[in-house]
C-alpha cells in the first residue's frame, strides 16, 4: 500500500465532498522552499513551471542536478513544520466550507512524511482526513467519491492531477489554484473543464455555486 491513509478508511457524510491538494494550495511551498534553499546557498529562480533546472548555486550560478534537487526536497519535507505556512485565507475558508461539505486532503508526497504533515495541519486547526500518496490522483478521488449522487470538487495546482481526476470522475468540479505569484505566470492555462480560482475566497464562491447547482439538480432531475 502506498497511501498512509487509505481512501477506504475515510467515512464521508451525506453531503458534498471537497478533495484538496496541500502544497501551493493549502500551504505555501515555493516561497518557503526558496527560503530553505537560500539557507543552503542555493536559489530557486522563476524561469519556468518546474523545479528542475531552476535551482542554482548562489556561489557560482551552477544548476543543481535532479538527484541533488530531490535530496533537498526530501530534507525540506522532513522539516516542513519549520518552514511551511498556510496560504492566504486557506485556514478560515476551509473551516467555513467544512460546515457544509466534507474536506479530504490529498497530497502528492511520499507516505513516510505523512506524520509530520499531519502534525503541522493539526497545529493549524486543519484536522481533516489526509492521504499522502505518489499514485495518480484520479483513481484516489474516484475511490473516495465512489459514484455518490452528491457534488464533488477537486482543487490542485498541477494540471496533470486535475486531468487525472477529470478522467476518473468526470462530474467533478476542477479548480486550479496556486499561492506563489512569481511562478503562477508560468503555469499552463486551464484546459477542458478546469476553472482557475484567483484565491481561496474566489474558490469558495465557485464551490458553493457548484454545490448549490448540483443539489438542485438532484432534487429536481427533470429540471
Amino acid at each position: 500500500m502506498d497511501m498512509a491513509t487509505n481512501a477506504s478508511q475515510i467515512r464521508l457524510g451525506d453531503r458534498p465532498l471537497i478533495v484538496c491538494d496541500i502544497d501551493e494550495v493549502v500551504l505555501e511551498f515555493l516561497s518557503p522552499f526558496t527560503a530553505f534553499l537560500r539557507s543552503h546557498s542555493y536559489d530557486l529562480l522563476p524561469r519556468s513551471f518546474r523545479l528542475y533546472g531552476n535551482i542554482v548555486s548562489l556561489l557560482d550560478g551552477s544548476e543543481l542536478d535532479k538527484a541533488a534537487v530531490d535530496s533537498f526536497e526530501e530534507v525540506f519535507f522532513a522539516n516542513q513544520h519549520l518552514w511551511q505556512t498556510p496560504a492566504e485565507k486557506a485556514v478560515e475558508t476551509l473551516r467555513a466550507l467544512s460546515d457544509d461539505a466534507d474536506v479530504v486532503f490529498l497530497t502528492a508526497m511520499p507516505p513516510r512524511h505523512h506524520a509530520i504533515r499531519r502534525k503541522l495541519l493539526d497545529q493549524l486547526d486543519l484536522s481533516f482526513d489526509l492521504i499522502a500518496t505518489q499514485e495518480p490522483k484520479g483513481p484516489v478521488v474516484a475511490r473516495l467519491h465512489d459514484r455518490r449522487s452528491l457534488p464533488v470538487a477537486f482543487i490542485d495546482d498541477m494540471q496533470r492531477n486535475l486531468l487525472s481526476v477529470a478522467d476518473h470522475v468526470p462530474e467533478c468540479l476542477l479548480l486550479t489554484m496556486m499561492a506563489n505569484a512569481d511562478f503562477k505566470p508560468f503555469a499552463p492555462p486551464p484546459v477542458g473543464s478546469i476553472v482557475a480560482a484567483a484565491g481561496w475566497e474566489h474558490a469558495a464562491d465557485l464551490l458553493r455555486a457548484h454545490f448549490s447547482a448540483d443539489i438542485l439538480k438532484i432534487a429536481n432531475p427533470a429540471a
